[in-house]
């Protein structure tokens, strides 16, 4: 069942969006090589908490982490530890805050110190393809028009859509309906409402779609070892569009 939100459900939505933001804005300085994933975690955790949130993935499922820190070929989900950051490493950070009964929940990819010409069209390309996806957002529109947007925008690129994670509904759980593939043909699913939240999240490898997960049972990387990129928004849909709330 999609959540329908209230106008205010969706102030605190605006709230705990903004708060995710302001997170990122934060960390961004801190992310160069010679810091450890561990230690931007720690940032992350305090800053969450000092604007009356917690975050939303420590201890979800059982993950020890405040955010997910994935590193170059990991996708989601790495683990946040001892790993040093290295010049030419790509992170992608997935922040959620849950803030008086609601979340929000945004991923962004990061490039540290100097990358690749190759890892910045990457990245470039990845978050394009969101917002080609944010294109279709708008009341009367399908579910699986966002999905086509993104994989006909970034397949001809010859990058990689991933099929075993998706988008989902957010609100007073981190995970609503309704999923949203990144991927499939236009026309299909339910109509896009206005009270609707959503985070849209494509992620894209550079080689092939195909990922697996590592013997913690939380890290997942690419089959082939190559990099991938992962930038995510919540966004609600308004009367005439949709409205970014993981912003600052």
């Amino acid at each position: 069942m999609i959540v329908i939100k209230t106008e205010r459900e969706l102030e605190v939505m605006r709230k705990a969006g903004q708060i995710v933001a302001l997170t990122h804005a934060h960390l961004k300085p801190y992310i160069k090589p010679g810091i450890t994933t561990g230690e931007i975690d720690a940032l992350a955790e305090s800053f969450i908490r000092s604007h009356d949130a917690t975050p939303s993935f420590l201890g979800y499922g059982g993950f020890t982490g405040s955010v997910c820190a994935s590193v170059n070929e990991e996708l989601v989900h790495g683990i946040p530890g001892d790993r040093v950051l290295k010049d030419g490493d790509v992170i992608s950070l997935d922040i959620g805050a849950y803030y008086n009964g609601y979340h929000g929940d945004s991923a962004w990819t990061y490039g540290v110190g100097t990358i690749s010409e190759e890892d910045q069209r990457l990245l470039d390309s990845t978050e394009e393809s969101l917002y080609k996806g944010l294109e279709q957002v708008r009341p009367g529109n399908r579910l699986s028009d966002i999905s086509h947007a993104i994989q006909s925008y970034i397949e001809p690129l010859g990058y990689s859509v991933v099929r075993e994670y998706v988008g989902h509904g957010v609100g007073q759980d981190l995970h609503e309906d309704p999923q949203i593939p990144h991927y499939g043909p236009p026309g299909k699913g339910p109509r896009l409402k206005p009270g609707m939240v959503l985070a849209i999240e494509p992620m894209i490898n550079a080689g092939s779609r195909y990922v697996k997960t590592l013997s913690d049972n939380w890290t997942v990387v690419t089959v082939d070892k190559k990099n991938c990129a992962h930038f995510e928004h919540t966004i609600a849909i308004t009367d005439s569009g949709y409205e970014i709330l993981t912003k600052a």
